[in-house]
Formats: C-alpha cells, sequence, structure tokens
C-alpha cells in the first residue's frame, strides 16, 4: 500500500469485497444495510475510497456492466491490508448523540418540550428495536453479523430504559 495507512471506511469496503466483486453502488447500499446503524458512510466517502484503494492496488476494477457500472474486487494487497487493519485494537468509541446534547442543556427547555422530543425518540427507538428483532427472528445471518444485531436490541433497550428514567424526572419536576 502507498504509505497510506488503512481507515476504517476503507477496511469495512474491503472487507464487503471478501464475499465478491461489488460496484460502489452494491457498496453503498450493503454498508447501509448491515453496518449503516452504528457505522455511517457516505455515498461520497464509498466511491473517494474506491479510486484511493484502486490507486493503492487494493482493488481491481472489473468490467463496466449496466449504467457504466464496474465491479471492484480484491487484490491479494487489498486482503493483506484487511488482515492487517482487522487484527488491530479498534481504538476508542466516541458517543455522538444529538439527545443527550440536547438534555445536557435542558434546563433551558420548558419541560413539555422535552418531553415532547422524548416522546419523538422513544418510538423512533421502538421502530428501530422492533426492526432488529425481526432482522434477527426471520433472517439466517452469519454468526458475528448476528451479534452485531444483539448489540443493536441491547443498545435500543438501553435507551428505552433510560427515556423511561428522563420520564420519571420530568414528572417528578412537575
Amino acid at each position: 500500500m502507498a504509505g497510506r495507512p488503512l481507515n476504517a471506511t476503507a477496511a469495512s469496503l474491503l472487507g464487503f469485497l471478501h464475499e465478491g466483486p461489488k460496484t460502489g453502488w452494491d457498496l453503498v447500499t450493503t454498508a447501509q444495510e448491515r453496518i449503516g446503524k452504528f457505522w455511517s458512510l457516505t455515498t461520497s466517502q464509498v466511491y473517494r475510497e474506491l479510486a484511493a484503494m484502486e490507486r493503492d492496488g487494493l482493488i481491481e476494477p472489473g468490467e463496466k456492466g449496466p449504467r457504466d457500472r464496474k465491479p471492484y474486487a480484491l487484490t491479494d494487497a487489498g486482503r493483506e491490508a484487511f488482515t492487517e487493519w482487522i487484527g488491530r485494537e479498534p481504538g476508542p468509541e466516541n458517543i455522538r448523540h444529538p439527545l443527550l446534547l440536547t438534555v445536557a442543556f435542558a434546563e433551558h427547555l420548558p419541560p413539555e418540550r422535552l418531553a415532547e422530543m422524548l416522546a419523538h425518540y422513544r418510538a423512533a427507538h421502538e421502530r428501530q428495536l422492533a426492526g432488529y428483532e425481526d432482522l434477527l427472528a426471520h433472517h439466517d445471518l452469519p454468526n458475528y453479523s448476528a451479534a452485531t444485531v444483539e448489540f443493536g436490541i441491547a443498545y435500543e433497550r438501553a435507551v428505552l430504559t433510560w427515556i423511561e428514567s428522563m420520564d420519571k424526572r420530568l414528572a417528578n419536576e412537575g
């Protein structure tokens, strides 16, 4: 690799390419479906990384197909770079949760407005929990993919428990 360390976005694309050649569009779709709830990738990031990985010899393009889409395949160098990346420590996590930022300054909000926000988030997290539970119950997921969905279920339940505690906090203030 041309001296450029493999970043997590590029590594995830290489991980998906282990399943076989995929176009940029296929990779965007796969990423949104499989890791989009815990790792964000934009379409522009995917295409930027594909160009860089091709330049670095980690992937190679195939013949253009419909709509001028070309599939990319892993090279041996791409497999090696992925193997090196996947063996590293993942690094610290960073929580970015818009509701938590709002709650940090909630004393500047009318309690009714905070209650509305909490209700909105509760509904969204209940839908997400139902989606994860459905995914786990009705799809034959590979072992480690199932583990990430199980994390999603635990996370959604934890958020819903926290929202319930916020409801109680608001009720005690009124």
